[in-house]
């Protein structure tokens, strides 16, 4: 049965895995409430300090499972409730509070393309393409998914990808900004470097993260309040304590998240 299946490793990096192989993980519309519910629990788990999110077998996401579309997106209300569960799943990965990367083998299409970019960084191999193919289907793009797809790659590129339609290999798509690396392992990489990053504060982090998703959305006035009690926490926590001490005794600081 198609799944969302995650791991919370010891070291506080959770695997957010999409799990319908047979098709080459095209989500269905369970799947992306599963995945918006599933982001949302990690983002108020304090043992979670990292999410990785990536594609059983050799696939990342195909995107949508269109088979299920004669049912799930056969009108105006129907397209439009999918759409919705969609931007929920987007949207809880882009805004969780908490880095997230993806690890990407193979074919990043479509919804599966979207997943990628709400992440904060994108991680490929060699056999990675990605692309957005509503042009090709007389599909109008989300504007959240529009806003996502311009951060990453700016106005212009954003205007490339969807005028077109077409499939970036991974070159293709690092010259894009659409892949931050291409290694020959992205799993690997990506615990590597979410396990490098769980080590730092997370209140530090989290701060980092709200301010530069606001800074890229012109939307700094909105969490301004937000930002500054997230800095007061921070200058009152155990962890700016913590980091002090640390400094000062030369070894590596324990943070708690507190």
């Amino acid at each position: 049965m198609p799944d969302i299946l995650t791991d919370l490793r010891p070291d506080g990096v959770a695997v957010v895995t999409i799990s319908h192989p047979e098709r080459k993980n095209a989500c269905t519309q369970a799947m992306w409430q599963a995945l918006g519910k599933t982001f949302t629990a990690l983002a108020s788990d304090p043992t979670a300090r990292a999410v990785i999110l990536t594609g059983a077998g050799d696939t990342f996401c195909a995107g949508a499972d269109i088979s299920e579309f004669k049912t799930a997106r056969n009108n105006a209300a129907a397209a439009a409730s999918y759409s919705a569960d969609v931007d929920a799943a987007e949207t809880a990965i882009h805004d969780m509070p908490k880095p997230v990367i993806a690890a990407i083998r193979g074919p990043a299409i479509g919804g599966g393309c979207g997943l990628a970019l709400a992440c904060d960084f994108r991680l490929g191999d060699e056999r990675t393409r990605m692309g957005i193919p509503a042009a090709r289907l007389s599909v109008v793009y989300s504007l959240k998914e529009t806003q996502m797809l311009a951060e990453v790659v700016g106005p212009r590129n954003a205007k490339r990808v969807l005028y077109s339609g077409d499939y970036f290999d991974a070159d293709g798509a690092k010259r894009l900004g659409m892949l931050d690396e291409i290694v020959e392992d992205p799993m690997a990489a990506a615990v590597a470097y979410a396990s490098h990053i769980a080590e730092r504060a997370p209140l530090s982090v989290r701060g980092a993260k709200l301010a530069i998703n606001a800074i890229a959305a012109g939307a700094i006035a909105d969490v301004a309040k937000q930002y500054e009690a997230l800095r007061a926490q921070a200058a009152d926590s155990h962890d700016y304590a913590e980091g002090q001490k640390a400094f000062m005794e030369k070894r590596k600081p324990s943070f708690q998240g507190r």
